[in-house]
């Protein structure tokens, strides 16, 4: 199990997801239903608390959030604002994938294959040591 090393939400943010998770749209609704089954062994939260932000879709062990965009997105001030927020999860080393819920709702799978994919491809190439690390060599009779 890989710990979560994201920034913690702030008090505001944690009651902001907690409120989201009960007003899902859709598209993030029916792609919730194939993630929380944990598809080829990820598993996936929803209206994770991050810092300043609340994540629509976060996986731990790949360190990737999952944001559905709707059409709001397309107006106004909130391509700066998500730009703005995608650079800081980036530098909090958390990539970003933006998905077009127009998309989900054409073709889920499609965008399920995509998730998966694009979290496979971030996850570490070897599982973290087990907690109080490996046995010293004098344990294992090593010089």
């Amino acid at each position: 199990m890989f710990k979560d090393r994201s920034p913690k939400g702030t008090s505001r943010t944690v009651h902001q997801a907690r409120q989201q998770r009960r007003t899902m749209s859709l598209p993030e609704v029916l792609l919730w239903q194939v993630l929380r089954r944990a598809p080829k062994g990820l598993k996936f939260r929803r209206q994770h608390p991050t810092g300043p932000y609340s994540l629509d879709f976060y996986c731990i062990a790949a360190r990737l959030a999952m944001e559905v965009d709707g059409t709001a997105h397309e107006y106004g001030s909130r391509p700066v604002r998500d730009s703005r927020g995608d650079a800081w999860l980036e530098a909090e080393g958390i990539g970003t994938l933006r998905i077009p819920a127009s998309e989900l709702l054409q073709d889920l799978d499609a965008v399920v294959r995509a998730v998966l994919d694009t979290a496979h491809s971030r996850l570490p190439l070897h599982r973290p040591a087990r907690r109080g690390g490996p046995p010293s060599r004098a344990k294992l009779g090593e010089d």
